[in-house]
């Protein structure tokens, strides 16, 4: 979606620390959505954002909301936020990223694999719902960096433990989007935020999995692009990325 967004805004985007190409916070600092978030305060200080619209995925998602409740964000995309899940849909989600982590570290060579239509169909559907339109090489790219992060470990306990905060004193305008293929935190989760945020706005879309994003950028991006353009305040360009 880089490209897309940087059409209308200047990005910021973030790989959260253990994930991606951004080290792991340091091991004397848990790595909970509010230490996150901090990171994040950190990196757009650094880049020059005092005040930004925020997308974020799952945790990420997570994270954008608490930076809402600082006053750091002019609006909000949530994508399959965490944090308002029920016991047992915490350990089913904490399960199926386990899942995929184990196959990223343990599966054979993934290449003939994530060639294959069907076959990528059928691995991915944890986490995208139209698998085979994925990019093989994106898929690689991707599985071989779940598989070497080094924060998953010691962050996944928190996702699933700790809730979001001041949900219900939010003043910023809130998007929620939630693939209805989302077979990590389940679609019927995006009700509980739409109740607990006044004036969100909760969109279901339709054959997307986990990660809409990678599904349909196109979508995504427009999404996006026009919540912060009508619902942010005039002059207020800037959008900061933070997903896992």
């Amino acid at each position: 979606m880089l490209p897309l967004l940087e059409q209308s805004f200047d990005v910021l985007a973030v790989d959260l620390p253990g994930f991606g190409r951004s080290g792991a916070l340091p091991p004397s600092i848990d790595p909970t959505p509010l230490a996150l978030a901090d990171a994040v305060e950190d990196e757009m200080g650094r880049a020059g954002f005092d005040r930004a619209h925020f997308a974020g995925n799952s945790l990420g998602g997570c994270v954008a909301l608490e930076l809402a409740r600082r006053g750091r964000a002019e609006t909000v995309t949530a994508i399959s936020p965490a944090g308002l899940q029920h016991a047992r849909e915490k350990a089913w989600g904490a399960a199926v990223l386990r899942g995929l982590r184990w196959v990223s570290r343990n599966a054979p060579e993934p290449e003939p694999v994530v060639r294959n239509p069907v076959a990528r169909t059928l691995l991915l559907s944890s986490v995208y719902g139209r698998g085979w339109k994925k990019d093989p090489q994106h898929a690689m790219e991707e599985a071989q960096l779940l598989g070497d992060c080094p924060g998953f470990d010691a962050t996944l306990p928190f996702t699933f433990s700790e809730q979001p905060r001041g949900l219900t004193t939010l003043d910023t305008p809130v998007l929620l989007l939630w693939g209805t293929l989302d077979v990590v935190l389940l679609p019927r989760q995006g009700r509980r935020f739409e109740r607990l945020i006044p004036g969100a706005e909760l969109r279901y879309l339709r054959g997307l999995g986990h990660t809409p994003m990678s599904d349909a950028p196109e979508e995504l991006a427009e999404a996006i692009t026009a919540f912060a353009l009508e619902r942010g305040r005039p002059g207020a360009e800037r959008v900061a990325v933070s997903g896992v």
